[in-house]
């Protein structure tokens, strides 16, 4: 349990975690949807992945991860000798809670002739019971590896396993999950927003729905919104993800004007991802000073969602020619 908000009168919070990070050997990651002190005090920044990647290859004894339950166990799956705490065990995922594991393997074991490609987006638990997980930037190439009439189950995102399947003209059984952030912007209020800004391009996350994508001018990953916004000439961009990622291109583009894509009032914050919200300085304090909240996964567990998440890296990496699509079956575990 974290320690009270009350008992830190007094204390210098950024030096106190400055003085922690090198008295635990530890790196603090933080997800683009931080807000921006965290996201300032960390030392690095980024996507889910991407992140506990580049905290496996440090020397760091503890990771400090400021996201979402699942990205701190990813961390934990790539790096199991390091200790890993996230600043508030609470800090879930509404697509983490759409897939139960109980109901995600009973789902499986109804389709058995399926292939199993599961978003990162999800619980070790529900990675256990995958083939292969995918982000948003690697799905596309892998299942360019993967036989046009192989069938898969997506999951759990609808929006995300919808979309792929419109560019690539398959047809996934899709997992009824949704993001909640995502699913929160009005299609009639980036309409408006739009005719307010004639020309301004719209980047998008394909977490959103059809209707959001079908207006986008640039659709991809955290990573990709953020390279395409730095690098369009436009002076004006709207960004359909979650807004906090709009700090780190006013501090790389402070030339420009970002504009976060509006939800159904026109001005509200439920594009805003409440789960993201629960982490604070105070708490990433707390979390340094006491090591706790921390992850922990069975040994069993850790192996069996490594497996998939090993796959993924694997294929995509892969040098895939345009000869080689959809050429490579690749079998379930």
């Amino acid at each position: 349990m974290n320690a009270p908000v009350q008992s830190l009168a007094g204390l210098d919070l950024h030096a106190e975690i400055d003085r922690l990070r090198k008295a635990r050997n530890a790196v603090i990651l933080a997800h683009y949807y931080q807000e921006p002190a965290i996201q300032d005090l960390a030392d690095f920044v980024g996507d889910s992945l991407d992140l506990s990647r580049k905290a496996a290859d440090t020397p760091a004894d503890v990771i400090a991860f400021c996201g979402v339950r699942f990205m701190a166990e990813v961390a934990k799956i790539l790096s199991p000798e390091k200790i890993v705490v996230l600043p508030d065990m609470a800090a879930g995922c509404s697509l983490e809670d759409s897939c139960p594991p109980e109901q995600f393997a009973r789902f499986r074991a109804a389709h058995p002739d399926h292939l199993s490609i599961t978003y990162i987006n999800c619980s070790a638990a529900v990675k256990a019971h995958s083939d292969i997980i995918c982000t948003s930037s690697s799905a596309e190439k892998i299942l360019s590896q993967l036989p046009i009439d192989q069938k898969i189950i997506f999951a759990p995102d609808k929006n995300l396993g919808a979309y792929f399947n419109r560019k690539t003209g398959r047809d996934m059984l899709l997992w009824p999950g949704a993001c909640i952030v995502h699913e929160a912007f009005s299609e009639t209020e980036l309409l408006k927003l739009k005719a307010r800004y004639p020309g301004a391009p719209v980047a998008a996350h394909p977490e959103c729905p059809a209707y959001i994508l079908d207006h986008a001018d640039e659709v991809g990953s955290t990573r990709a919104i953020l390279d395409f916004a730095l690098s369009s000439p436009a002076q004006t961009i709207i960004v359909a993800t979650e807004p906090h990622i709009i700090h780190q291109m006013e501090k790389a583009a402070p030339h420009k004007h970002f504009i976060g894509a509006p939800g159904a009032d026109g001005n509200c914050n439920c594009n805003m991802c409440p789960y993201m919200a629960m982490n604070s300085i105070e708490k990433l304090y707390f979390a340094l000073r006491d090591l706790t909240p921390r992850i922990e996964l069975d040994e069993e567990t850790r192996l069996s969602a490594k497996r998939p998440l090993d796959r993924m890296l694997e294929m995509a990496s892969a040098n895939v020619g345009q000869g080689d699509l959809g050429a490579k079956p690749v079998a379930g575990d």
